[in-house]
């Protein structure tokens, strides 16, 4: 009797033994399995601005305008403060998978140039997604981490208006080093735009009609300004002539004047 139930004994202690050890069929464990029905985070079409990306322990800073955008069509769009960016993205529960970048290039300046750097090395294939209210941080295998905050639409009237780039036709160019930031304006309830046109500070009557603003006699403060805190200021005023056509996308703006001269502009954080 006692050997014909040692028998059976030892195949169900076996079958034990194996149901405890068993795991995925990559090996990985069931605690590292996706569970079945595991819902995507909600982070498919919405405005994300880069707040930082933390590289080897170093934390860089995002310059003002950085944000992205996954769509639900499996797209991950956006800008890194200077140049624009477009990637495949698959987002399966918390994890967000980005193809290689295709970007737009164009020279930046050297801080946002070092963000950008670091951003292509991190913004890139597998990533972790934790998503706290408006904070989503991104992880990488190695450890390196995204950060960002969802960002309501930001609106034409009210908004500080920071001048990131200049364009010319299809030619865009960033502001000159040492003039980041310096271009600002504002449109406000009472019917007029105010700010800085990247040396001295103006004010002008603007009344918005549809994609119009028609624009009133500039008055400016007096200061000399060479070089190119110079050009700047003169490429704006060839904007700000008399009519402009405006293009408001979610955070950004965009202004078109006579001879095609443009600028386009982020809204302030």
């Amino acid at each position: 009797m006692r050997n014909e139930l040692s028998v059976p004994l030892t195949v169900l202690a076996l079958l034990a033994l194996a149901a405890c050890g068993s795991g995925s069929e990559d090996g990985s464990g069931s605690g590292s399995a996706k569970p079945a029905g595991a819902p995507d985070l909600p982070i498919t079409g919405v405005h994300w601005t880069f707040d930082s990306i933390t590289v080897d322990g170093k934390k860089t800073s995002a310059p003002a305008g950085a944000h992205v955008e996954i769509t639900e069509k499996g797209r991950a769009q956006g800008s890194y403060g200077c140049n624009r960016f477009g990637a495949t993205a698959k987002l399966d529960g918390d994890t967000v998978t980005l193809g290689p970048s295709e970007m737009h290039l164009v020279g930046c300046d050297p801080e946002t140039d070092r963000f950008e750097t670091n951003a292509k090395r991190v913004f890139a294939g597998r990533l972790k997604a934790q998503l706290a209210g408006k904070k989503l941080t991104l992880t990488s295998a190695g450890g390196d981490t995204v950060a960002l905050t969802s960002q309501d639409p930001a609106p034409l009237i009210g908004t500080t208006w920071t001048v990131d780039s200049l364009l010319t036709g299809d030619i865009a160019e960033p502001l000159p080093a040492g003039t980041e930031k310096s271009a600002r304006l504002t449109f406000t309830k009472d019917g007029k735009v105010r700010g800085n046109l990247g040396c001295n500070n103006f004010s002008a009557p603007a009344k918005v009609t549809g994609s119009k603003i028609t624009l009133g006699r500039i008055t400016a403060t007096r200061m000399m300004c060479a070089g190119t805190a110079g050009q700047v200021e003169a490429h704006l005023l060839a904007v700000l002539d008399k009519e402009v056509t405006y293009n408001l996308l979610h955070r950004g703006l965009t202004l078109t004047g006579p001879a095609d001269k443009r600028l386009s502009a982020v809204a302030g954080r």
